[in-house]
């Protein structure tokens, strides 16, 4: 006996659109049930864009839902294309029932997103890696997480990740790629073909923050983690105004010519009235191939030095999370869009930076360090 519609739909129901990681039918992207006596179902699907990368992705889950009901004997998948007002119908009902606003979600009262802003002095020092492979950890740990490369001019999230689909336009909203169940977005996915130059003024940094933190659909993030440029410019600021709320993790290198400019990118937050979440010591040592002895090839003492002069400019604790060693892997992780953290989770500087990731997820309930955001009443 074939199924019944209402079977069918249940079915779909557990169907994920691949992009925004809802039940199609939640969406209202089913169009139309078929079922013949002989058990062959005919689903129609609307995707929100022509051309939609993921078509393939949306008609092997369908398929392969219906597939598995008693009585089915084949399916096949008609796709068709929303309308412009279906589509903006969909935008209103993802933005939670309001109206299209360009508000950051982030910033909302009700926001229980965890934001973290990874800064360094200078570049060279692995804040990239750092920051995807936190972001890989946290995932792995059931954490709903989101990257955004805020580093406009030297953006490689997207390599590290693997991330190698363009984004999906719903009228004026972004749907992220997905890599490793971390949703990202990147100036680097936008640019044509080639590895050209980003060469834009602070005004035009500041337009793209925004419509990278107001235009995408994140969801319901538990963690959104920034990988900024080096150092305390254009991008550094528009984090401070535009998202008042955001963490930083400072990353340095044990030499005290890195812990030097990292001091100086942390204290941006005595300015900005930023909490610094921590400094993270990367490149610690090299743990020698031959024996259990740790080489110094950096120096050593760094990030502590950065997590205590940072203590006494700002007056409240910064602490040092830790400290990663160097290993090549990581490198070839990055290359490869493969973080060390899911390739190899015991790898020392694996279980490192997966140790910081769980100690940066617990949301401390203590407001020490906290702008409340109180003035003294005037007498």
């Amino acid at each position: 006996m074939a199924p019944s519609p209402e079977q069918v739909t249940a079915a779909l129901a557990t169907v994920n659109d691949p992009e925004i990681r809802r039940p199609i039918t939640d969406l209202d992207m089913v169009k139309s049930i078929d079922i013949s006596p002989s058990g062959e179902i005919v689903v129609g699907i609307y995707l929100t864009v022509a051309g939609c990368p993921l078509k393939d992705t949306i008609t092997r889950d369908v398929t392969a839902a219906v597939s598995a009901l008693d009585g089915v004997t084949g399916v096949r998948v008609d796709l068709d294309v929303m309308s412009q007002e279906q589509r903006k119908t969909l935008q209103t009902k993802l933005r939670g029932n309001r109206a299209p606003e360009k508000e950051i979600p982030f910033n909302l009262p009700g926001s229980l997103t965890r934001v973290f802003a990874v800064a360094s002095g200078k570049g060279g020092v692995g804040k990239s890696s750092v920051t995807v492979n936190l972001a890989a950890s946290m995932a792995s740990q059931g954490l709903k997480v989101g990257i955004v490369d805020a580093d406009i001019y030297g953006h490689s999230i997207p390599r590290m990740l693997g991330a190698a689909e363009r984004p999906t336009k719903v009228e004026d909203m972004i749907m992220p790629p997905v890599a490793h169940d971390i949703k990202v977005i990147s100036v680097g996915m936008f640019k044509p073909e080639g590895n050209s130059a980003v060469v834009w003024r602070g005004p035009m940094l500041d337009r793209a923050l925004h419509q990278f933190l107001a235009d995408v659909y994140w969801g319901d993030l538990d963690v959104l983690l920034l990988d900024l440029p080096p150092g305390t410019g254009d991008i550094a600021i528009s984090v401070a105004q535009r998202l008042p709320s955001a963490e930083l993790l400072v990353v340095t290198t044990p030499q005290m010519a890195a812990a030097e400019v990292a001091e100086r990118a942390g204290s941006i937050a005595a300015q900005t009235h930023q909490q610094i979440a921590g400094v993270i010591e990367n490149m610690a040592w090299l743990p020698c191939p031959h024996c259990d002895e740790k080489i110094n090839v950096f120096g050593e003492g760094g990030g502590q030095t950065v997590a205590d002069a940072l203590t006494r400019t700002l007056g409240t604790r910064v602490p040092l999370l830790g400290q990663v060693p160097l290993d090549t892997r990581l490198r070839e992780g990055g290359d490869e869009g493969k973080p060390l953290v899911l390739t190899d989770p015991d790898a020392p500087a694996a279980a490192e930076l997966r140790r910081i990731a769980g100690s940066l997820s617990k949301r401390s309930s203590s407001l020490k360090g906290r702008s409340l955001g109180l003035s003294p009443t005037p007498k």
